[in-house]
């Protein structure tokens, strides 16, 4: 097999090639591989082929429409540090902090609750690193540079999401009705919401507020720590994808769409890019090496303004490292995707693009 042919089934594998991109490519190089280059390996079939039909539903729809990003919800180890980094780099306003954790708004369409004490136990550290040895000598023999193994200190844990209509009663009993027992979280000030747990076990969070009713007051937080580096001169203006990993991601999709009114895009067969409303995206694939249970592995921001050498100059000046993503698009100055991932300071994936609600898809 050819390095060009190895370097778009990897980009698939990782899921950041699509069903459809794959197949255009592979047709566009007919013309000029020879037939033993472009015989592609057989698990590839099963890979497309399994795109096709979604799963059934879980349970009846409830009709319910998701409004706004309530907020992301991660433990880190060291809270005050990711807290200053997101403020510097992404101008996430400080709306609170305290010894346990930090609250940040995301632009101006959602919000982060940052909780420190986390660590990676031994045995994590050592999953990780075997996952990582797999991934990385799979790419590196399909020609992929692979960075050094560096723990990651932080992990997504929840996130909860505002819905309307919302009728207390009406939304406890529904949920209680699709076998998803309810727990109530209400933090004063007119906001209620329901803890529930997906498929993997994950935990979503369900609540009744919107844009008119949240973050009406400016953010006047301070953070214990100074700036690590000057700040940047970028908006975050869009949520561009939270890449989600699970067990099983047509079950996963099905579940999603059926309680929060998410809308699938074209099954990739191993993945689906969901629509969140006007709120931004979210890829819901299998987890990578057949692991068990969920794992949000990255997320992407758009922002604005996005030029890729002064993106790429801001990254340099603060010392922060840079790897170029344009989901198989080529140079990013010419690419329609544009993006960079970095690392936070506690290892979380970090990834900023220029995709705005208007160029979504990409």
């Amino acid at each position: 097999m050819n390095d060009e042919l190895c370097r778009l089934l990897a980009a698939f594998d990782c899921g950041r090639l699509s069903r459809r991109q794959l197949l255009k490519a592979l047709g566009a190089g007919v013309a000029l591989a020879p037939a033993s280059a472009l015989a592609a390996p057989a698990q590839l079939g099963a890979r497309i082929g399994n795109a096709g039909a979604q799963a059934r539903a879980p349970f009846e729809p409830t009709g319910w429409t998701t409004v706004l990003l309530d907020h992301l919800s991660c433990k880190v180890e060291d809270h005050e540090k990711e807290a200053a980094y997101y403020n510097a780099l992404m101008n996430w306003a400080v709306r609170s902090d305290d010894a346990q954790e930090a609250v940040l708004d995301i632009g101006g369409f959602g919000g982060i609750v940052i909780r420190g004490g986390y660590r990676l136990s031994a045995a994590e550290v050592s999953a990780d690193r075997a996952q990582y040895e797999r991934r990385a000598a799979l790419a590196r023999k399909r020609g992929f540079q692979v960075g050094p193994f560096e723990p990651r200190n932080a992990l997504f844990d929840s996130f909860c999401w505002d819905i309307e209509p919302w009728d207390t009663r009406k939304v406890e009993a529904a949920l209680k009705a699709r076998g998803l027992n309810p727990s109530p979280e209400n933090r004063g000030h007119g906001f209620e919401s329901f803890h529930v747990k997906d498929p993997d076990g994950f935990d979503v969070q369900i609540g009744n507020g919107n844009r008119r009713n949240r973050r009406t007051t400016t953010p006047r937080g301070r953070l214990a720590v100074a700036a690590p580096f000057a700040h940047t001169d970028w908006t975050t203006i869009w949520l561009d994808h939270i890449s989600y990993q699970c067990t099983d991601y047509k079950r996963t999709v099905a579940f999603y769409q059926a309680l929060l009114g998410w809308q699938p895009t074209a099954d990739q067969g191993n993945s689906n890019q969901v629509r969140i409303g006007d709120i931004g995206d979210i890829i819901i694939r299998n987890r990578f090496g057949g692991g068990q249970g969920a794992l949000i592995d990255h997320i992407a921001f758009g922002i604005t303004p996005f030029n890729p050498e002064a993106v790429r100059a801001a990254f340099e000046e603060r010392g922060l490292a840079a790897r170029v993503d344009t989901n198989g698009g080529g140079p990013i100055d010419t690419a329609p995707y544009k993006s960079y991932h970095t690392l936070t300071p506690n290892g979380f994936d970090l990834q900023i693009s220029n995709i705005t609600i208007a160029t979504r898809g990409r």
